[in-house]
């Protein structure tokens, strides 16, 4: 929930290293070893494909686009998962689209942990805009789901980057996070302001909490070729109720590419409590999120990741025969938190 700069008149030593390194980020330097074209979806792990579109398109109005079973030596290869079968539901709200992966075989991996914490490192959601945050609650209310945050929070107005935003957490039936955002006339697209009679409008971006901001920037920005969009630091009693996290103060950079949602860090100053994405996780552990992004060569991205020392999940570029999706190239990596990202070619 970026939107203008913003700093504190008294940051912490660790802020104002953010700060810099975001300031400096801005500036005109060498180019991304790689540039992205799109966010094109964010994937969604889940249990069960059926129950999660009961929630995805009954309680939430996501449109089904497409939906697909995958199985066989390249999707093994481009997951890093053996002898896996999927069922992929692809969905739309607005503009944008999310997919929900199904992992039939081997089944579904480790679920969340139960005391899961919204600063702990694998937490990322998607930011769904709303035009009436009382009436977007109340209707999730009338369907029993489950809250993340205490209720609905408006963000103070001595926050120039977030004041006026209204924005609630709440979990699907398998306990990924989801958000509800209303802006202000003064903030956000000019798309969210247009007149509607929809209710839920669309995705903003997709949030994902970082270890190091700085760190992260060398893989989104500097390797991928996202733009720093704004900066800011969010605390007090709103934002630790939003996150359900006492004493919570964040420093939130938000991203973009040519298409598609922001990407936006969320590093939490304080606490500093929150565990690490487990190093052994797989791409059918229900924490797994995915972040697809489209790329003219993915050969080249994936080199690009390689060389700036990421991680790849796949071995490599994977030539997907059947084209599932739209994509006939792909590979798997993973950001300096965690995080994974699908690097595809149409």
């Amino acid at each position: 929930m970026v939107h203008r700069n913003e700093t504190s008149s008294t940051p912490t030593r660790r802020l104002l290293a953010v700060l810099l390194v975001l300031a400096f980020s801005a500036l005109p330097g060498a180019a991304p070893a790689q540039e992205i074209r799109a966010v094109n979806s964010v994937a969604i792990t889940v249990d069960d494909l059926d129950d999660a579109l009961a929630f995805y398109t009954g309680v939430l109005p996501f449109e089904p686009v497409e939906e697909v079973e995958l199985a066989g030596p390249a999707y093994e290869r481009l997951f890093g998962v053996f002898g896996l079968r999927l069922r992929v539901a692809r969905l739309r709200l607005g503009e944008e689209e999310i997919e929900l992966v199904d992992f039939l075989a081997p089944d579904t991996g480790r679920p969340f942990p139960p005391d899961m914490q919204s600063n702990d490192h694998w937490f990322q959601h998607v930011a769904i805009i709303v035009n009436d945050m009382d009436a977007a609650y109340a209707h999730l209310r009338a369907h029993n789901v489950q809250h993340a945050s205490a209720g609905p929070q408006v963000l103070p107005d001595w926050n120039p980057a977030a004041g006026g935003i209204a924005a609630f957490y709440f979990r699907d039936p398998d306990g990924n996070h989801l958000e509800l955002l209303e802006f202000p006339p003064d903030l956000g697209a000019a798309r969210w302001h247009e007149p509607t009679d929809r209710l839920f409008l669309g995705i903003d971006h997709t949030a994902i909490v970082v270890a190091d901001t700085a760190d992260s920037l060398g893989f989104w920005q500097d390797t991928l070729g996202f733009a720093v969009a704004g900066t800011a630091e969010n605390y007090g009693p709103e934002q630790e109720r939003l996150n359900n996290v006492f004493g919570a103060r964040l420093a939130i950079a938000g991203l973009t590419v040519g298409a598609g949602p922001a990407v936006e860090f969320l590093e939490y100053l304080a606490p500093d409590t929150g565990r690490p994405y487990p190093v052994d996780s797989r791409a059918n552990d229900l924490w797994h999120w995915h972040i697809t992004l489209e790329t003219d060569d993915v050969a080249a991205a994936a080199d690009a990741v390689r060389q700036a020392g990421y991680q790849w999940v796949s071995p490599g570029p994977v030539d997907l025969p059947d084209g599932a999706l739209g994509w006939h190239r792909g590979l798997l990596a993973r950001d300096p938190t965690g995080h994974a990202v699908l690097l595809v070619e149409e």
